[in-house]
């Protein structure tokens, strides 16, 4: 009978939770602020279609829901919308109208630290400084949103489409960006998962900076000058993502640690498919780099790292690297794939009979010293080829593949 009473007293206390959240619908002119400032916890408040002023404060767990054609602007200065309250909700809205001060971080949607499980969702985010700004809420979500930003000014003078600082366990996935500075920028956090977002004509598409323990999985980076630059961060999980005609570098692993690189792809790039700069322990495995001036470009002390079933597939050069070390890019027998390796495999194992060498020490004295491109076609270089084809021994230190692959074994992705 107790336990029956119990389950009584429970079911009546979801009731009451529940029973008195109100849903309004707000007509265009209406003054806003008011009524959210007066709404209770689990209150639903719909604004109909037309243009809404604003700048708005959501300091209460409520929802802020807009029917197809609802508009918040802003004056232009300050942000448009700005989330105080755990567990609140914007979706559905077009927001436009910040200011344009980048120190004070004028935003479209500006969520602050105390917005914990914040749910920013299927949203219109345009012409505003930064898009949406995660300021330190933990577990919040942005999906869903298409933002777009500026492009009236100089990156330097712009905001990014998403920005992501100090907000453990947030979530941004499924964003189409574009414009503006950086589409989603990454500062000083951890355990985020950032999935399947596009991004197009921005500087980095995603610009990744001292957050540890985090997936950049599944996105989608087109025409951008650099498509994944992932800086100071650790044991990161970095899969299923297409970089297609971004500029300069398809990835860029600057200390970057300890981390899992795989099924990536980088097709008709620009300067480098893949640039590594002193980073380490990490695993490059099933990536395909296609159509770049240098497929992977690997400098400046790199240690410990692992590149096994990659592609290297139609690159100018396929392989720069200036040092001195011995470096075997295979694993358990097992290499990479080389477009311009003109191997036989007698045995049919699929993997070449002769090991796989990218460069010899013509490459690093043309590295060094461009100007001796004008002899690259002289007797004495192709003299001192031959030589170094002949006794290995010759070699200088540099990258050997011992197992090249006959066939890749990465398809081209979708993107």
């Amino acid at each position: 009978m107790r336990t029956m009473r119990h389950i009584c007293v429970l079911v009546l206390a979801l009731y009451a939770g529940t029973a008195f959240a109100a849903e309004r619908s707000v007509a265009p002119g209406e003054p806003v602020q008011p009524i959210l400032d007066s709404a209770a916890e689990g209150d639903v408040i719909r604004l109909e279609p037309g243009v809404h002023a604003g700048p708005l404060t959501i300091a209460t767990p409520l929802a802020l829901h807009g029917a197809d054609g609802a508009v918040v602007e802003g004056t232009g200065e300050g942000s448009v919308i700005t989330v105080t309250a755990p567990d609140a909700v914007v979706r559905g809205l077009t927001v436009r109208g910040s200011g344009t001060v980048l120190a004070e971080e004028d935003s479209g949607i500006f969520v602050e630290q105390t917005a914990e499980r914040a749910l920013i969702e299927d949203n219109v985010v345009e012409g505003n400084l930064f898009g949406i700004y995660l300021m330190g809420p933990p577990d919040a979500v942005a999906r869903g949103n298409t933002v777009i930003g500026r492009d009236d000014r100089r990156f330097s003078e712009l905001g990014s489409g998403i920005s992501v600082w100090n907000a453990p366990g947030a979530v941004v996935e499924d964003n189409d960006i574009s414009l503006g500075r950086d589409g989603i920028f990454v500062n000083t956090s951890k355990n985020n998962a950032f999935r399947n977002n596009r991004i197009r004509n921005v500087r980095f598409a995603i610009h990744y900076m001292y957050a540890n323990d985090s997936e950049v999985t599944g996105n989608l980076s087109v025409g951008n000058t650099v498509g994944y630059a992932i800086m100071f961060s650790h044991r990161l999980k970095v899969s299923g993502n297409v970089s297609e005609g971004d500029e300069d570098h398809g990835f860029l692993f600057n200390y970057a640690n300890y981390s899992q690189v795989e099924g990536n792809t980088v097709r008709e790039g620009g300067e480098k498919c893949v640039f590594i700069y002193n980073a380490n322990f990490n695993e490059f495995r099933r990536n395909r780099f296609e159509g770049c001036g240098i497929g992977i470009h690997f400098t400046a002390g790199s240690e410990q790292n692992t590149l096994s079933g990659n592609a290297f597939i139609g690159n100018r050069s396929q392989v720069k690297y200036v040092g001195t070390r011995h470096l075997d890019w295979s694993e358990e027998g097992q290499g990479n794939y080389w477009s311009d390796n003109a191997a036989f495999d007698l045995d049919g194992d699929g993997i070449a009979d002769q090991p796989y060498r990218p460069n010899d020490v013509i490459d690093q004295v043309l590295w060094r010293n461009p100007m001796a491109k004008v002899l690259v076609t002289s007797p004495a270089v192709q003299t001192i080829r031959w030589a170094q084809s002949q006794l290995p021994a010759l070699q200088p230190g540099g990258v050997i593949d011992s197992a090249p692959l006959m066939q890749p074994l990465t398809e081209p992705a979708d993107g």
